[in-house]
């Protein structure tokens, strides 16, 4: 474990922004998923939650959560399954 001072709050701010992160990843998947489920299912409200997917997408993306470029792909697959489910 660190003594120093500076490299202790560092830590303590690393594991914030990790568990931040790992709850933005989750969240992410899990809208990914629904949305993909009612696609497939022809879900009326699919359309809804495709769009509140693609914007947690595009907010993990801005943050730095994930890569702009992943995020991207991922938004892509899923309006490519939304729009033929």
């Amino acid at each position: 474990m660190a003594n120093i001072k500076s490299q202790i709050k560092r830590n303590r701010q690393n594991e914030k922004r990790r568990q931040r992160n790992k709850a933005v990843r989750s969240e992410v998947k899990t809208r990914v998923k629904v949305a993909q489920t009612a696609a497939d299912a022809g879900a009326p409200d699919s359309a809804d939650k495709t769009r509140e997917a693609q914007k947690r997408l595009g907010k993990a993306a801005s943050k730095g959560t994930i890569h702009k470029n992943a995020a991207a792909r991922r938004t892509s697959r899923l309006m490519r399954r939304a729009k033929t489910g």
